[in-house]
């Protein structure tokens, strides 16, 4: 039943629907309750209020009074750091699905008045609060769980605080209608590269070179020599020296080169692939079923385009 309260308390306050940026926060959109600190400061008012008239004491009168209404302008201070703010932008690069996301959030504000201890929010799993803002503006960063691959709707975001006296927290929402695209997730332990294809059309091994450039961790099939045995003592697992590979032949990914698994973790090789080609420096192709062929390519730009096709797959297919 709370949850039900929690939705339909949701659905009265501004706003309702996702909504474009920029967004400037104003008096009808902004929201102030007191704080459990606030509760008991009125409780303690109240019993100095009525043991001040109870024994006609006039200074002990004077101070509640003075207190109330300190009380009160702390409500309306707490309103005020939000109203005027404008929410800019909301950004993030694409991450794999399962990893942190960077959600960066760009603040203006439309007066020179000083904002400090501003909060953010989204939803229950991270927040981050800005020590100070003043008409410069500022960027706020959220670190985020991505979620399952594909295009994601932000969630509602909230601004909030409880300054000056922390008696009262004013808070407001912002629904940014932007999508934000997510990576599909990289398998772990995947086999190596399919066979390069060179000009003449003959496959070459898609592993040379003998420089080693980083350490990976073992997998099944890996060869023996390929091993850092001082490299994996450190670290008390086996590690293997990947090659620069120079050859200057073309990769070609297919989809029917997973056949036989899982539907997701096709999607999820195929981007390992994708992942270790570009790091190779390969030029690669990409073949997805119901979809035109990407041409072999290499560069930030082409990866991005692969990992976009393969987020973008549906989620429940007809036939995998």
């Amino acid at each position: 039943m709370l949850p039900a309260l929690r939705q339909r308390i949701r659905g009265w306050t501004r706003p309702r629907a996702p909504e474009a940026l920029p967004v400037r926060l104003d008096r009808r959109r902004i929201y102030v309750l007191p704080t459990a600190s606030g509760l008991f400061f009125a409780t303690l008012l109240g019993a100095m209020l009525l043991g001040a008239l109870n024994f006609n004491n006039n200074p002990g009168l004077l101070l509640a009074l003075l207190l109330a209404g300190a009380a009160h302008t702390s409500l309306v201070a707490a309103h005020l750091q939000l109203s005027g703010l404008r929410i800019e932008a909301v950004a993030a690069e694409p991450v794999a699905a399962g990893s942190m996301l960077r959600l960066r959030i760009a603040l203006g504000c439309a007066d020179s008045r000083v904002r400090r201890g501003l909060r953010i929010a989204c939803g229950r799993e991270a927040a981050t609060t800005l020590p100070l803002l003043d008409a410069r503006g500022a960027t706020a960063e959220l670190r985020l769980t991505a979620p399952r691959r594909g295009l994601w709707p932000l969630p509602r975001l909230t601004l909030s605080s409880i300054q000056p006296l922390g008696l009262a927290r004013a808070w407001a929402y912002c629904w940014p209608a932007d999508v934000l695209l997510i990576y599909p997730a990289i398998e772990a332990q995947a086999p190596p590269l399919p066979l390069a294809t060179a000009p003449q059309g003959r496959p070459q091994p898609s592993r040379s070179g003998e420089e080693p450039h980083h350490l990976r961790d073992y997998r099944t099939g890996d060869a023996l020599r390929a091993v850092a045995w001082k490299a994996s003592a450190r670290h008390a697992s086996l590690l293997v020296r990947e090659h620069e590979r120079q050859q200057a032949g073309e990769l070609r990914l297919e989809w029917a080169q997973t056949a036989g698994l899982p539907y997701e973790q096709r999607i999820s090789r195929l981007a390992r692939w994708v992942e270790e080609a570009e790091r190779s420096g390969l030029r690669y192709a990409l073949l997805l079923p119901g979809q035109p062929a990407i041409p072999a390519g290499h560069g930030d730009t082409h990866r991005h385009r692969c990992l976009r096709a393969l987020a973008l797959l549906p989620q429940e297919p007809a036939h995998a």
